[in-house]
């Protein structure tokens, strides 16, 4: 009895200390674009001596459908989640991709069906299964036209990646209207090469978070996160709780963003 009325009292305590924190980000500003590096999840399973790390991926793919509910609701309209690199392509067991594969197939159709959000493959199908590269395929397909949270899934994604790929896009294009290369060089801008990233056309993301503790970018938007802000949680990634979320946004808010000024 005296362990549950504990129990409850955390749970009431949780809840005024989550308002207070909502309370203070009324009128501030707010992130127009969140990326998500969600990382821990091996770890997370390792931690509760689960059988495979599929068990934490699949708890972080749940996190991850919680985590955009809270950035639906406080009006974010733009998310992108960095659920698999291509450095995670060659360097996990093929055991592990097979599960972790089927997670992301079935987190992709499900976040398509959920309500009016807008989903979007970020990255590359090389070296992807064949079902999930269907599943994001469709869910971007039927979900183009949705107008409600934009939903980035980086899956078998890398920047340095993505910047190549923007080159060689821009030299294709240049080259089948008949341009030469010095043409080309005076025209080359950080806003040309924008327009060609996976993500173009959408605003840059204005906070980064991270959890497990690490800080570092991990080869995530290394292009558009010239001028982001980065918060660091040390929860592992499928206990992160709205609170830290919460912390994060507060974080955020209380910093004066200069963009060189």
């Amino acid at each position: 009895m005296r362990e549950r009325r504990r129990a409850g009292e955390r749970g009431i305590l949780y809840g005024l200390y989550s308002a207070r924190l909502r309370r203070m980000l009324l009128g501030g500003p707010l992130p127009h674009h969140v990326g998500m590096i969600i990382d821990g999840n091996r770890r997370w399973a390792r931690e509760r001596a689960l059988e495979t790390a599929a068990h934490g991926h699949r708890a972080g793919a749940e996190k991850m459908r919680e985590f955009l509910e809270w950035c639906d609701e406080l009006g974010i309209q733009v998310v992108t989640l960095y659920l698999l690199s291509t450095d995670n392509l060659s360097g996990r067991e093929d055991a592990e991709l097979a599960e972790l594969f089927g997670i992301i197939a079935d987190l992709a159709e499900s976040l398509a069906g959920q309500g009016d959000w807008r989903i979007q493959h970020v990255g590359t199908s090389e070296g992807l299964p064949e079902r999930l590269a269907e599943a994001l395929a469709a869910a971007q397909r039927t979900t183009a036209r949705n107008p409600g949270l934009h939903v980035n899934l980086a899956v078998g994604y890398g920047g340095r990646r993505e910047i190549a790929d923007a080159m060689r896009s821009i030299l294709r294009e240049h080259g089948s209207a008949g341009g030469d290369l010095d043409e080309l060089a005076s025209l080359l801008t950080p806003e040309l090469i924008g327009q060609h990233l996976y993500t173009q056309g959408q605003p840059d993301p204005d906070l980064i978070v991270r959890t497990s503790g690490e800080q570092r970018l991990s080869d995530f938007m290394l292009w558009q996160s010239a001028h982001s802000e980065f918060y660091f949680v040390e929860a592992l990634g499928p206990d992160l709780r709205e609170v830290d979320f919460l912390r994060a946004l507060r974080a955020y808010a209380s910093r004066h963003r200069r963009f060189g000024q």
